[in-house]
């Protein structure tokens, strides 16, 4: 039977390609299933017949809703072929058994290719020079242009896209500088990559820039009027990445002053646009969001798509699942509150650490939680470490690969008694030179997850959506400051939890404590920068869950 053909063979799982693919990925289907092309289909079509089919392979136009997959009594994958999932209820599909699956490295090649063509051309002036030429100007000297040998790239991002980059860059005999603090020191010396300790030293000395980092609250905006004011002068700018990382009034004024030399954006803001404050700029250079689109991308991205709904419905190995089955109904009662605990104490973990790097997560359980599995709790830790700080979204499934690219190590210990309480969890998160531990367990009839140890000193403190933590000289007065900063700021705090070991810092300062708040809403970075240059605070930072 053909691949177009509607109907199966009895016994025999169906599989609906709901939108074109490569051929490649429709072949590899039919050699397993009977493949039903529905290309054309009305979304009225797909609702009437989507429960005829064991699994489906999408792209980015079809919804996957929760209406629509409760009409999918059969299904049980969905492959997307694409990096991202935004049109698949992944709750809904998880609830319902289905595994979904996506192709995350099916245009990582294109994305680094794409960058490096952008580089050349800022390079060489070639799209000016050929505008030029093919306006009837012969303007030789005009575009004279730089040679990439022994120049300095630096990286923003060291993730899978950056580190082809790199990899490339270094084909042209570039110097290659990279900043990524989620990257372990070990994997920049395999490839011959400088790092750097701080954003700031890439700037100090890059002659282009190109970004690679995550749309987080916390990157938007990462290329600012502050950042440009500290780069070499006449650096050029490179973003393949993602429009918001970049403030474009403030790129534009940097290139009006000659800091920046020149601009290559395959990204913006709002996305489509045909008016932007860059367009018809003579020193940038603009392409419509070509970073994942070639032939090759296309057909590895259905390919990967159908690697995956072939392992889901043949009992493989789904390496690239978004959601995974839920923990087992004999371990929920044990590990299920453990697993937001986990989560919560890798991100608290992440943010104390002071190192530029990390090179390992180790995470301990002790007491009657040893007794299970507890890999689905380490890796709960991995996320929180990991979450939002890696240009693809990282997930139960796909986080100890991405943490293995990056040259991050995770282990597990298990002990079957703890002291002083029923369970504990140890996470630790190392660097070369540093390493921050954190520790905690759940309390109570409602499992509570409550922080019992951070910086070194010891406290309870039930967790909630904020927290926020400050280290400081353990003298009278510390608490009602931090408090009074955040009333006069309108920040509630719910709870509040001191460790303190007096003869940590000597008789005459008091030693050094430990304060961690609980609030219920974020608290500014601004007040705790305010708090912190007070007099005889240490360090603060804040976590929100």
């Amino acid at each position: 039977m053909s691949a177009a053909e509607p109907r199966a063979a009895i016994g025999r799982p169906r599989v609906l390609v709901a939108e074109k693919i490569g051929q490649s990925g429709i072949d590899l289907l039919a050699d397993h299933f009977d493949v039903e092309l529905g290309v054309d289909w009305s979304s009225e079509q797909l609702a009437e017949r989507i429960g005829e089919y064991d699994g489906i392979l999408i792209r980015s136009a079809t919804k996957l809703d929760s209406a629509l997959l409760e009409r999918a009594s059969r299904l049980r994958a969905v492959g997307r072929a694409g990096v991202g999932v935004d049109n698949v209820d992944v709750p809904a599909a998880t609830k319902r058994g289905i595994v979904v699956a996506n192709a995350p490295q099916s245009n990582v090649i294109t994305a680094a290719e794409h960058t490096m063509a952008l580089l050349l051309s800022l390079a060489r002036n070639v799209p000016q020079a050929h505008a030029s030429l093919t306006a009837g100007a012969w303007e030789r000297s005009k575009f004279s242009g730089v040679e990439l040998y022994e120049k300095t790239l630096g990286i923003l991002g060291f993730g899978r896209i950056g580190q082809l980059v790199a990899q490339r860059a270094r084909g042209f005999g570039m110097h290659v500088i990279a900043y990524d603090p989620y990257v372990g020191a070990e994997r920049y010396r395999e490839l011959g990559v400088e790092k750097a300790e701080s954003s700031d030293d890439i700037y100090a000395v890059a002659d282009f820039l190109t970004l690679h980092l995550p749309k987080t609250p916390e990157t938007e905006g990462w290329l600012d009027a502050e950042a440009l004011a500290k780069c070499k002068n006449g650096v050029r700018i490179l973003n393949v990445a993602r429009g918001p990382l970049v403030v474009d009034e403030d790129l534009k004024a940097a290139l009006d002053s000659g800091k920046v030399g020149g601009a290559a954006l395959d990204v913006f803001r709002i996305e489509p646009v045909t008016e932007h404050p860059l367009f018809g700029y003579p020193n940038v250079i603009v392409t419509p969001h070509l970073g994942a689109s070639t032939a090759e991308a296309t057909d590895r991205a259905g390919y990967q798509a159908a690697e995956q709904v072939v392992a889901a419905l043949t009992g493989g190995v789904v390496t690239s699942a978004v959601n995974v089955p839920a923990i087992p109904a004999e371990d929920m009662e044990v590990l299920g509150p453990f697993v937001p605990l986990c989560r919560a104490l890798g991100r608290i973990a992440v943010a104390l650490s002071e190192g530029s790097s990390i090179d390992r997560v180790q995470t301990e359980f002790l007491g009657r939680v040893a007794d299970r599995d507890t890999r689905l709790l380490s890796i709960e830790a991995l996320l929180g470490v990991l979450q939002g700080h890696t240009e693809e979204d990282v997930n139960e499934v796909n986080a100890p690969t991405i943490a293995e690219e990056r040259g991050i190590v995770l282990s597990e210990t298990k002990r079957s008694s703890a002291r002083d309480y029923t369970d504990l969890i140890r996470v630790t998160v190392s660097s070369s030179d540093t390493a921050v531990r954190v520790v905690g367990t759940v309390i109570g009839r409602r499992t509570r997850p409550h922080l019992l140890e951070a910086w070194g000193h010891r406290f309870d403190l039930q967790l909630e959506d904020h927290i926020t933590l400050f280290r400081y000289r353990d003298v009278p007065g510390m608490i009602g400051r931090v408090g009074t900063v955040c009333g006069r700021e309108g920040v509630n705090i719910i709870s509040a939890a001191v460790g303190r070991q007096p003869d940590e810092g000597g008789e005459e300062n008091g030693g050094i404590a430990t304060m961690a708040i609980t609030t219920d809403s974020p608290v500014p970075r601004t007040v705790i920068d305010e708090i912190v240059a007070s007099d005889g605070f240490v360090a603060g930072r804040t976590v929100s869950l």
